[in-house]
């Protein structure tokens, strides 16, 4: 059968609903204008007070911490220089290469100081035997000087005494000598005498005979008294002259202690050669030392020389960066600055990896940047604008934080200092 088309229905008229008893359309919206109205007020009420909470969450959020993007990843750059002269023989490390702390980096040609050490010690070797004989000599000198001060008196007086007795000695036989001489003249004039007698035969031959033999014997007892007074006199000269020689010797020993004095001298003198001679070894041995330059810290090897070349004292050979002492240097602006203090923890988030690192405030620069700059900013001119500065604020990272050496000097980084 055909489909039979259906016609919509006719609403009724507003007379034939108000005469059945429906409720109109302007009285359903007059009705639910109220309720609506009610409801609105609630939203927008509701609306602040979430927007309340919420800007008090996000203020409570913002105001507990302080972040900047200028920050950078700082460390002290270690360069290694030579301390000598000399020519670079070998080169043990590559750029960029990983050494640590005490390990040789550059060796330079070690024989012209091996020389020189070898010159040091043989001039040491040789002022350490002069010193040691002088040492030597002066205990013997003294000794020598106290003995001979001690001998030479004593020879002194022994000479003295001899003077004397050797001078009563020869007056005695000068004496002999008189008498001698005395005696010899009456046996002479008794032999006269007894010729003159014996000639007139008044005497015995006899006796003229005993009196010239008596005269002969006076004349033999004038030479060896003679010969006596001629010896005690060259007693008295002899020990005149050990007077002399004992004196000579005394005044000798006399000055023996200025010879000891002497003696001394040298040696001290000696003993400071030695010293300075040892400066000299040590000093050789210090320079062969320097031959071998080692790595001041354990780090990462950068800029290095190459085999051949000829350095001096203080030339750069190349650079040690220790990556496991970096930290960060954040540049706050100084409004920052109000609630930061040292020990604050810290975020630091790395531009390359956007890895984020932990640490805390180590310590606030006594300073802004400008201030250390070679040419400082001069405020005191016609013409000033106030320009927020930034104070260098340095955040220590937390141990074992860069075991992966990621954070490079100079890299850019964000920092976030927590302030409660």
């Amino acid at each position: 059968m055909p489909e039979q088309t259906q016609y919509p229905q006719q609403s009724p008229k507003p007379e034939q609903r108000q005469q059945a008893g429906t409720p109109t359309t302007d009285d359903v919206l007059v009705s639910a204008y109220p309720q609506k109205r009610s409801r609105k007020r609630w939203m927008v009420l509701a609306s602040v007070i979430v927007l309340v909470a919420a800007g008090i969450v996000l203020w409570n959020y913002l105001s507990g911490f302080e972040s900047t993007d200028d920050a950078q990843v700082d460390v002290h750059l270690y360069p290694v220089s030579a301390r000598i002269s000399g020519y670079v023989q070998k080169v043990n490390v590559d750029d960029n290469q990983w050494v640590d702390a005490g390990s040789t980096l550059v060796e330079i040609d070690p024989k012209d100081y091996e020389v020189a050490l070898a010159r040091a010690q043989a001039s040491l070797d040789a002022s350490e035997a002069t010193a040691k004989g002088l040492n030597i000599d002066v205990p013997v000198s003294s000794v020598d000087t106290s003995s001979q001060l001690k001998f030479t008196s004593s020879d002194i007086e022994n000479a003295q005494a001899a003077i004397y007795a050797a001078e009563k000695q020869a007056a005695a036989a000068h004496a002999r000598v008189l008498e001698a001489q005395a005696q010899n003249v009456k046996a002479q004039d008794d032999v006269n005498r007894y010729h003159l007698l014996l000639v007139k035969d008044e005497v015995p031959k006899q006796v003229y005979d005993h009196a010239y033999a008596a005269a002969a014997t006076e004349v033999a007892a004038i030479a060896a008294a003679e010969a006596d007074e001629a010896a005690a006199e060259q007693t008295v000269q002899e020990a005149r002259s050990r007077l002399v020689e004992a004196q000579a010797h005394y005044e000798n020993a006399q000055a023996g202690p200025q010879r000891v004095a002497s003696t001394r001298a040298k040696a001290l003198s000696a003993e400071a050669d030695v010293h300075q001679k040892e400066a000299t070894v040590e000093q050789a041995q210090l320079n062969l030392g320097y031959t071998k330059i080692l790595a001041p810290v354990t780090g990462e090897v950068t800029k290095k020389v190459v085999v051949g070349l000829n350095v001096d004292p203080g030339e750069q050979l190349l650079t040690v960066v220790p990556l496991d002492q970096v930290w960060i240097t954040a540049n706050f602006k100084e409004t920052q600055l109000k609630h930061m203090r040292v020990g604050q923890k810290a975020r630091i988030e790395l531009d390359s990896n956007g890895r984020t690192y932990n640490g805390h405030v180590d310590s606030i620069a006594g300073g802004t940047g400008p201030i250390f700059s070679l040419l400082p900013p001069e405020n005191a001119t016609g013409n000033y604008v106030k320009i927020v500065q930034r104070v260098p604020v340095k955040i220590a990272l937390e141990p074992g934080e860069n075991r992966d050496h990621q954070l490079r000097p100079g890299m850019n980084v964000e920092a976030k200092v927590y302030l409660r």
